[in-house]
């Protein structure tokens, strides 16, 4: 018989408050090697392993690729790095991203799927978006335990309600309650679990988050089917993959992305294309009234007021361009509002 003794967990925004209170409940004999991703910006330092090393009685810290794993040590991924979990060590890789991040709860969550099997429980915790839920699915389809925290105890519920509306868990509970759980979890023997080399989708996207170009290099080793989508990141074609009721998509080199943070990023590059044509308009109406005037001067009313029609048509065009940004900032203020949980915003970086 074995027992479960990798706890693999993922937070986004508010996590840096849920992550430390649960590092406080858990038992310094904890039989089990602990794993955190927690969303970053890439190019800022990480001092949550100190945080929850005195949060509670287990050490944490950040791996050196290729560490050795050990029970009772909480291992956190670093920013702009994957954490993968291997037979018997840490993996550190910067493969591509998923959902715009690196680190990615995903590819953390299918790599200790893919090697621990039925040996591993999943926990997802407050955040936005839905980063987690492909990943607690290979969790539950190779044998191992979904959890996901209560969404009216989460400060951001997006991320286990996805978990949580698509079939990924096991138990919902509340974070006070989440210490326990964990700790009677890894108590319970399973069965032994054989050793198998699936070639599923989940190890197919292992094989991507860890940038092995055997697989990306490899079409028929490539998931899913394509679709008629770019992928925000590098302009390729996304390949489509049917995860149960989950859409999730990811291009031929790598960057994977759920329906939800497609639909997000794909907002944002449209903000930002509309605020470049905005700007490309107001230059064109000045130079435009500039050089009507200059031609005015000259005594040349007819090329003076074909500059004035094209100023006005450029101002006119980008009227309408501000009116709809503005629309476009007031229906998101909306939805932010409408899925608000009155606590305060926290200081780390959302999803």
């Amino acid at each position: 018989m074995a027992k479960r003794d990798i706890i693999v967990i993922g937070a986004s925004a508010g996590g840096v408050e849920a992550l430390t209170r649960l590092a406080s409940e858990l038992p310094s004999d904890l039989a089990a090697a602990v794993f955190v991703t927690l969303h970053f910006p890439r190019s800022s330092p990480s001092v949550l392993p100190r945080i929850l090393g005195r949060a509670g009685p287990l050490p944490a810290l950040h791996p050196v690729d290729g560490m050795p794993i050990r029970h009772g040590h909480i291992y956190v991924a670093l920013p702009d790095f994957h954490l993968l979990v291997r037979p018997d060590v840490v993996r550190l890789v910067r493969g591509p991203t998923e959902n715009g991040n690196r680190p990615a709860i995903d590819p953390m969550f299918r790599s200790a799927a893919v090697a621990y099997g039925p040996r591993v429980i999943g926990v997802v915790l407050t955040g936005n978006l839905d980063d987690g839920t492909g990943g607690l699915l290979a969790v539950r389809r190779r044998g191992g335990i979904g959890v996901a925290q209560d969404p009216v105890d989460a400060m951001f519920p997006s991320m286990p309600s996805s978990a949580i509306d698509h079939g990924a868990v096991d138990h919902i509970v509340p974070l006070e309650q989440l210490g326990p759980l964990l700790r009677r979890l890894t108590t319970e023997e399973i069965p032994l679990p054989t050793r198998k080399d699936i070639m599923d989708d989940a190890a197919r996207e292992d094989a991507f988050s860890a940038f092995e170009v055997d697989a990306i290099e490899d079409p028929d080793r490539h998931p899913g089917q394509p679709s008629p989508f770019g992928c925000p990141d590098c302009g390729g074609v996304l390949w489509a993959i049917d995860d149960g009721e989950l859409t999730r998509f990811r291009c031929r080199v790598g960057h994977g992305w759920t329906t939800e943070a497609l639909r997000a990023q794909q907002s944002t590059s449209l903000e930002t294309a509309l605020w470049t044509a905005l700007r490309a308009l107001e230059e064109s109406a000045a130079l435009n009234r500039q050089m009507a005037e200059r031609m005015r001067h000259r005594g040349a009313d007819h090329v003076s007021a074909r500059f004035t029609g094209n100023a006005l048509q450029a101002e006119e065009r980008a009227r309408t361009i501000r009116e709809l940004l503005l629309r476009q900032r007031v229906d998101t203020a909306d939805e932010h509002e409408g899925a608000a949980v009155p606590l305060p915003v926290p200081a780390e970086p959302s999803a």
